[in-house]
């Protein structure tokens, strides 16, 4: 497993989910390493979306256990977990529409500190939130549009600033759901970019359709079927890899 040092910072060991006798999620054991991207791929159906709402807590596993660096996390509700460093992209990052770029970041730095909103605070203090959203704005190719209210940013610079509101809350670990759905070829490759940039000091797990973007920033790959784990490797591993191959037959992309 490619990472700096091997570390697994999120583990799941037989985590299942039944929903009146469909089982969506059936003992999927997953290893995540600290300072890797890891994509979780599948054709439709196959179990990627309920596997994430399990491990953000938004539901509960009908059994199975779950560990984020090294603790039982299982029990946790989603607050919790969030504070713990690990955020799902929209579970944190929901853009407010009528504000702008810069006081949406401003929202998630704020919010970063616990507690209530700092309306009473200095302007001094408020002011150091307004120059590290500039700089996040920046990170993610949004910093001429730092007055713009988000309603007026096109999809593919939304989901940017949606992805820099979860960034400002420094999370050790990133869960993305389908980051390129819906983009044209330049928003898809804006955003593969900021990923790996973002992942230069985190980690990353993502559910991903488009597969060549799998393909050019995952070091490891869990591809699900049927809610189990069909297999797992690099790409060229799982690609090539016939039952992967035949899962995926007839479905166009994962």
């Amino acid at each position: 497993m490619a990472s700096m040092s091997g570390e697994i910072i999120l583990e799941t060991e037989d985590l299942t989910k039944e929903f009146a006798g469909f089982v969506a999620v059936n003992g999927v054991t997953l290893r995540v390493a600290r300072g890797t991207i890891h994509a979780l791929i599948g054709p439709n159906g196959a179990g990627k979306t309920t596997c994430f709402n399990l491990l953000t807590k938004f539901l509960q596993p009908t059994r199975g256990r779950i560990a984020f660096k090294g603790q039982d996390i299982t029990g946790l509700p989603p607050t919790e977990i969030a504070r713990l460093g690990l955020v799902r992209s929209f579970q944190i990052s929901a853009v407010f529409p009528h504000l702008t770029c810069r006081e949406n970041i401003r929202i998630a730095l704020q919010r970063k500190r616990g507690g209530s909103f700092d309306f009473w605070r200095s302007k001094r203090v408020l002011d150091a939130f307004n120059d590290r959203a500039l700089a996040l704005l920046g990170d993610v190719g949004l910093a001429e549009f730092a007055d713009l209210t988000a309603v007026e940013l096109p999809y593919g610079r939304k989901r940017a600033l949606e992805l820099a509101t979860t960034i400002a809350l420094d999370p050790e670990m990133l869960l993305l759901d389908e980051p390129t759905a819906g983009m044209g070829h330049e928003d898809i490759e804006r955003i593969a970019a900021l990923i790996k940039s973002v992942a230069t000091n985190r980690t990353v797990l993502m559910v991903e359709h488009n597969l060549s973007v799998v393909s050019n920033l995952s070091h490891r790959i869990t591809v699900l079927t049927r809610g189990r784990v069909l297999a797992e490797g690099d790409y060229a591993t799982v690609s090539n890899n016939p039952d992967v191959r035949e899962a995926y037959m007839g479905t166009g992309h994962a």
